[in-house]
């Protein structure tokens, strides 16, 4: 049996063991990974417990069930830019390249709309601290984002409501102030038109089309960590996937 750590639930240690197989590559896209029965009897857990290790993984979008076949991995669409932003934080301390710049326009305490509040769990008390940017490089805008954070991380994260720039990145000073690291992140995405305020920023016309992500960072125990919302112009790519053709 794989070694485990009793500091999470069971089925999370699975689910994370198995995620970890899959972004080392010892799982690749189209692979089945083990069943419920399989887990259970490798772990020495209850078939529920197989069962909702599975499901973790199908909502972090790692595998897909196939009805009457088994559970696979699935290809990963990544948000390349968040992933490098990321990755650029963690081994540089920058997250911007050369050329690149972010404006902080507002920052602070504000009541989080219904889909900021359902995506942190807030209930009750609806505040929660914002950061809202305009990064840039030499041909304009790149992007408008806004980060929410939940009272509790922002209140061990003081500089989140400083409209000064956090050179390290908002997550990584997060993750520092918190003690919480960052495990994977959720994106969705689509297509509107963009608002006043959006086009104002973005120095488009009115009534742009732009794309619109929500990501969600979630920690190694499955909370949420970070809510942002990221609105790019058309003329810029923000998405990028490799992928086999057989």
């Amino acid at each position: 049996m794989p070694q485990i750590e009793e500091a999470q639930p069971k089925y999370l240690q699975i689910a994370h063991f198995i995620r970890d197989q899959i972004l080392r590559g010892d799982l690749r896209p189209g692979d089945e990974v083990p069943s419920e029965r399989q887990l259970a009897a490798d772990w020495k857990v209850s078939r529920p417990t197989a069962a909702r290790s599975l499901e973790a993984l199908s909502h972090q979008g790692l595998v897909e069930k196939r009805q009457g076949s088994g559970t696979y991995v699935r290809s990963l669409e990544v948000n390349r830019r968040a992933r490098e932003l990321y990755g650029r934080a963690r081994q540089t301390g920058k997250i911007y390249t050369p050329g690149e710049y972010a404006v902080i326009t507002s920052a602070g305490w504000l009541d989080a709309p219904d889909h900021v509040a359902e995506a942190l769990g807030l209930l009750k008390d609806r505040r929660a601290v914002h950061r809202r940017r305009v990064t840039n490089n030499q041909d304009g805008p790149i992007t408008l984002s806004t980060s929410w954070f939940a009272p509790d991380v922002a209140q061990r994260a003081p500089k989140l409501t400083d409209p000064e720039r956090i050179q390290e990145g908002t997550l990584m000073y997060v993750e520092a102030m918190t003690g919480r690291q960052g495990s994977y992140a959720e994106d969705r995405m689509c297509a509107r038109q963009a608002t006043d305020e959006e086009a104002a920023d973005l120095q488009l016309p009115p009534r742009s089309a732009v794309l619109v992500v929500h990501h969600v960072v979630y920690d190694l125990q499955d909370r949420p960590l970070e809510f942002a919302e990221a609105t790019y112009p058309p003329h810029r790519w923000a998405f990028e996937q490799g992928y086999p053709l057989t």
